[in-house]
Protein backbone atom coordinates (compact mmCIF):
# COMPACT_ATOMS: atom_id res chain seq x y z
CA UNK A 1 0.00 0.00 0.00
CA UNK A 2 1.41 3.22 -0.73
CA UNK A 3 0.83 6.23 1.78
CA UNK A 4 1.11 9.90 0.67
CA UNK A 5 2.45 11.80 3.46
CA UNK A 6 1.03 14.17 4.94
CA UNK A 7 2.29 17.86 4.69
CA UNK A 8 0.25 20.54 6.52
CA UNK A 9 2.28 23.49 5.42
CA UNK A 10 0.91 21.93 1.76
CA UNK A 11 -1.77 24.64 1.86
CA UNK A 12 0.09 27.72 2.72
CA UNK A 13 3.11 27.04 -0.46
CA UNK A 14 0.61 26.27 -2.86
CA UNK A 15 -1.43 30.21 -1.83
CA UNK A 16 2.13 31.37 -1.28
CA UNK A 17 2.84 30.39 -4.86
CA UNK A 18 0.34 31.55 -6.47
CA UNK A 19 0.82 35.00 -4.74
CA UNK A 20 4.12 34.99 -5.85
CA UNK A 21 3.53 34.54 -9.46
CA UNK A 22 1.21 36.66 -9.78
CA UNK A 23 3.76 39.61 -8.38
CA UNK A 24 6.46 38.04 -10.10
CA UNK A 25 6.66 39.55 -13.12
CA UNK A 26 5.80 43.18 -11.94
CA UNK A 27 9.27 42.81 -10.00
CA UNK A 28 11.46 40.84 -11.94
CA UNK A 29 11.83 40.59 -15.67
CA UNK A 30 8.73 42.94 -16.19
CA UNK A 31 8.88 45.15 -19.29
CA UNK A 32 8.14 48.06 -17.04
CA UNK A 33 11.66 47.44 -15.75
CA UNK A 34 13.51 46.67 -18.74
CA UNK A 35 11.84 50.29 -20.35
CA UNK A 36 13.18 52.28 -17.50
CA UNK A 37 16.76 51.23 -16.54
CA UNK A 38 19.19 51.56 -19.24
CA UNK A 39 21.12 48.43 -20.39
CA UNK A 40 24.39 48.35 -18.34
CA UNK A 41 27.90 46.57 -19.34
CA UNK A 42 30.72 46.33 -16.86
CA UNK A 43 34.45 45.30 -17.86
CA UNK A 44 37.20 44.93 -16.05
CA UNK A 45 41.07 44.74 -16.58
CA UNK A 46 43.95 44.99 -14.34
CA UNK A 47 44.25 48.85 -14.59
CA UNK A 48 40.44 49.62 -14.74
CA UNK A 49 36.58 49.07 -14.41
CA UNK A 50 34.99 50.34 -17.79
CA UNK A 51 31.07 50.88 -17.48
CA UNK A 52 28.99 50.91 -20.73
CA UNK A 53 25.33 52.46 -20.50
CA UNK A 54 22.78 52.44 -23.72
CA UNK A 55 21.31 55.69 -23.90
CA UNK A 56 19.78 56.13 -27.26
CA UNK A 57 17.46 59.23 -27.47
CA UNK A 58 19.13 61.18 -24.82
CA UNK A 59 22.53 63.51 -24.49
CA UNK A 60 25.29 64.20 -22.61
CA UNK A 61 23.04 66.68 -21.21
CA UNK A 62 20.54 64.58 -20.31
CA UNK A 63 23.14 62.63 -17.70
CA UNK A 64 24.04 63.11 -14.39
CA UNK A 65 27.10 61.19 -12.94
CA UNK A 66 28.20 61.65 -9.68
CA UNK A 67 30.41 60.05 -6.84
CA UNK A 68 29.40 60.33 -3.40
CA UNK A 69 31.64 58.60 -1.21
CA UNK A 70 32.01 54.99 -2.51
CA UNK A 71 28.54 55.32 -4.05
CA UNK A 72 28.80 56.46 -8.44
CA UNK A 73 24.82 57.01 -8.87
CA UNK A 74 23.96 57.97 -13.03
CA UNK A 75 20.95 59.58 -13.26
CA UNK A 76 18.64 61.22 -15.88
CA UNK A 77 15.34 63.27 -16.10
CA UNK A 78 14.13 64.19 -19.93
CA UNK A 79 10.15 64.76 -20.68
CA UNK A 80 9.36 65.49 -24.53
CA UNK A 81 6.10 67.15 -25.33
CA UNK A 82 5.04 68.49 -28.62
CA UNK A 83 2.88 71.15 -28.56
CA UNK A 84 0.16 70.75 -31.73
CA UNK A 85 -3.00 72.90 -31.84
CA UNK A 86 -4.85 70.21 -32.99
CA UNK A 87 -8.37 69.42 -31.69
CA UNK A 88 -9.95 66.33 -31.19
CA UNK A 89 -6.42 63.52 -30.82
CA UNK A 90 -6.88 59.88 -31.79
CA UNK A 91 -3.41 59.55 -30.01
CA UNK A 92 -1.57 62.16 -28.58
CA UNK A 93 2.09 60.39 -26.65
CA UNK A 94 4.66 61.85 -24.40
CA UNK A 95 7.59 60.50 -24.23
CA UNK A 96 9.61 60.80 -20.21
CA UNK A 97 12.95 58.92 -19.24
CA UNK A 98 14.17 58.94 -15.45
CA UNK A 99 16.21 56.91 -14.02
CA UNK A 100 18.09 56.51 -11.13
CA UNK A 101 21.09 53.64 -11.13
CA UNK A 102 23.65 53.42 -8.17
CA UNK A 103 27.09 51.37 -7.92
CA UNK A 104 29.27 50.67 -4.81
CA UNK A 105 32.38 51.64 -5.41
CA UNK A 106 35.38 49.01 -4.70
CA UNK A 107 38.28 50.52 -2.61
CA UNK A 108 41.19 50.26 -5.06
CA UNK A 109 39.54 52.72 -6.87
CA UNK A 110 40.37 56.57 -7.82
CA UNK A 111 37.38 57.94 -7.61
CA UNK A 112 38.94 61.39 -8.27
CA UNK A 113 40.21 60.45 -11.65
CA UNK A 114 37.05 58.63 -13.01
CA UNK A 115 36.48 60.31 -16.43
CA UNK A 116 32.58 59.65 -18.63
CA UNK A 117 32.27 60.32 -22.18
CA UNK A 118 28.86 60.24 -24.08
CA UNK A 119 29.42 58.99 -27.83
CA UNK A 120 26.26 58.51 -30.08
CA UNK A 121 23.72 57.01 -27.68
CA UNK A 122 26.47 55.45 -25.06
CA UNK A 123 27.44 56.86 -22.13
CA UNK A 124 31.21 55.55 -21.88
CA UNK A 125 32.79 55.52 -17.52
CA UNK A 126 36.46 54.84 -16.98
CA UNK A 127 37.07 54.02 -13.27
CA UNK A 128 40.34 53.76 -12.54
CA UNK A 129 41.76 51.52 -10.50
CA UNK A 130 44.08 52.60 -7.72
CA UNK A 131 47.84 51.56 -8.04
CA UNK A 132 48.51 48.27 -5.77
CA UNK A 133 50.37 49.31 -2.35
CA UNK A 134 53.75 47.95 -2.71
CA UNK A 135 54.97 45.37 0.56
CA UNK A 136 57.76 47.48 2.38
CA UNK A 137 60.74 45.95 3.46
CA UNK A 138 61.40 46.82 7.30
CA UNK A 139 64.69 45.45 9.11
CA UNK A 140 63.85 45.54 12.61
CA UNK A 141 66.53 45.59 14.80
CA UNK A 142 66.60 43.03 17.43
CA UNK A 143 68.10 44.13 20.92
Amino acid sequence: MNLIKYRPNRMVNVFEDSWNSFFDPFFNDSPVVKRTSPAIDIDEDDNRYSLEVELPGLTEKDVEVKVEGNLLTLSSKKSEEKEEEKKDYVLRERRSCNFSRSFVLPENVEADKINAEFKNGLLLIDVPKAEKAKPKLLDIKVK
